[in-house]
């Protein structure tokens, strides 16, 4: 009996710390750290990125629906009060919404300081134009239409299509849904920075030894915005109506 007994004494010196350490909290106060931080106290990049950015933007910035954000081209391109702004108050008529208080969003001025600053410290490079003067983000003069169809059949019809309608090497770019999610400087940005996610080229790398310059920018855009439809529904334009009408009565 006496060694039974004294094969307990451990076990119940266990227990009597456990007690001991329970009741040094008073009831009903939680522990230290134990409380959920607030949403409008969350100031980690990480976490503010993946909860409001990566749905769009891809994990990491790699891209998805939208443009990759690690890419260091683009990054170097918009100054960081532009990307401010965007993150902020949105892009009014594209699938990019206003993410501070503010303007209807759920983040704090503060938090939208967060995502932008971290954006550029995390994925920028400033070496990364290697010395070329790159066009500028926002256009400075007005687009030729006739003459971006021209520069279109230069520099993007070789993966795009003619008519921008696509190939096996590269997408619709004139699709109408596409045109009517995207605004016109998302068209600009993706001209110039390319989707290195997807395989496109920046502005130096459609034709070898020849980057395109700012205006033939502009006029390529001004060309791929008159492709717009108007009010793009299902069927999503007037000319697709026609061409689905031909091709069920070739008679007519």
């Amino acid at each position: 009996m006496k060694m039974k007994r004294i094969s307990f004494l451990p076990a119940l010196a266990v227990l009597g710390l456990v007690m001991l350490a329970a009741c040094s909290t008073p009831d009903g106060q939680p522990q230290a750290n134990s409380e959920p931080v607030a949403p409008s106290q969350v100031s980690d990049f990480d976490t503010l990125y993946a909860q409001n950015c990566a749905g769009c933007h891809g994990a990491e910035g790699r891209g998805g629906a939208s443009i990759a954000l690690a890419n260091p081209v683009y990054l170097a391109i918009v100054d960081e009060s532009t990307m401010r702004n965007i993150v902020a108050n949105g892009v009014h008529g594209t699938s990019m919404p206003a993410f501070v208080q503010s303007a209807g969003g759920m983040l704090t001025e503060q938090q939208i300081e967060v995502i932008t600053s971290g954006i550029f410290s995390r994925w920028g490079r400033k070496q990364v134009l290697d010395g070329a003067n790159p066009p500028s983000y926002a256009a400075k003069a007005a687009g030729k239409v006739d003459h971006g169809q021209l520069v279109f059949g230069v520099y993007c019809a070789s993966c795009h299509g003619s008519e921008g309608a696509g190939t096996p090497k590269g997408s619709a770019i004139t699709n109408d849904s596409f045109l009517a999610l995207v605004s016109d400087q998302g068209l600009r940005t993706i001209v110039i920075t390319g989707r290195p996610e997807l395989g496109a080229p920046d502005w130096r790398g459609n034709v070898p030894g020849r980057p395109m310059t700012d205006q033939e920018i502009t006029d390529v855009v001004s060309w791929l915005v008159s492709r717009r439809a108007e009010n793009p529904g299902q069927p999503y334009s007037a000319l697709n109506d026609a061409q689905q009408s031909k091709a069920q009565h070739p008679e007519k």
